[in-house]
C-alpha cells in the first residue's frame, strides 16, 4: 500500500506534473527554472540554474532566486507531511534569515535534509490543536561543492478549523 509521502514524492519526481504544478501555482520558480533534483522523507534537493531569467546585472544568480530555491527545498518537506493529512493543516513561511558567501555563477543546489523534524512538528500540531513553529536550515552549494549561501527559514503549521 502506498503511503500518502509515497504518493507525493511520486508527483513531485513526475517530470510533467511537477513543472505544471510550478507554472501554475509558482510561476517565478517555474521561469527560473527551479528543479527537484532528490527528494525523500528526509531531505530534498532544489537547484537553480544561472541563466537569463535568475540572473542580476553583476554576473550571479539573483538572491531573490536563490531564496526561492532554500525555500522550495524546505517547503517540499513540509507539504510532504502535510500532504492528505486529517485534520487538514495549513501552513505558512513566517521568518527568512540569509548569509551569501560566494558568488553564485553556475548551477546552484540547495540541500534541507529535515524531514524528520517537519513530520515531529506537523504532528506535535495536530495532537496538540496548538500552532507550531519549526525554523529549518537549507544549504546552497555550486557545482564545486562550495558553499554558497544559507537560509534559515520559519515554517508555522495549524489544524485547519
Amino acid at each position: 500500500m502506498i503511503t500518502g509521502k509515497e504518493k507525493f514524492i511520486q508527483l513531485i519526481l513526475h517530470p510533467v506534473k511537477f513543472r505544471l504544478f510550478l507554472f501554475a501555482k509558482l510561476p517565478s520558480a517555474f521561469f527560473s527554472g527551479l528543479k527537484v533534483q532528490s527528494l525523500d522523507s528526509s531531505k530534498a534537493v532544489v537547484t537553480v540554474p544561472y541563466q537569463w531569467f535568475s540572473k542580476n546585472p553583476f554576473k550571479s544568480t539573483y538572491f531573490a532566486c536563490l531564496a526561492m530555491a532554500a525555500e522550495l527545498s524546505t517547503g517540499l518537506l513540509a507539504m510532504m507531511n502535510t500532504y492528505q493529512a486529517n485534520p487538514a493543516i495549513s501552513m505558512l513561511v513566517t521568518g527568512l534569515e540569509a548569509k551569501y558567501f560566494k558568488k553564485a555563477t553556475g548551477k546552484t543546489s540547495f540541500l534541507c535534509e529535515q524531514g524528520d523534524s517537519f513530520h515531529q512538528t506537523v504532528l506535535a500540531a495536530i495532537n496538540s490543536g496548538e500552532g507550531q513553529v519549526f525554523t529549518a536550515k537549507s544549504v546552497g552549494k555550486n557545482e564545486s561543492g562550495e558553499l554558497v549561501a544559507e537560509f534559515l527559514i520559519t515554517w508555522s503549521f495549524k489544524v485547519k478549523k
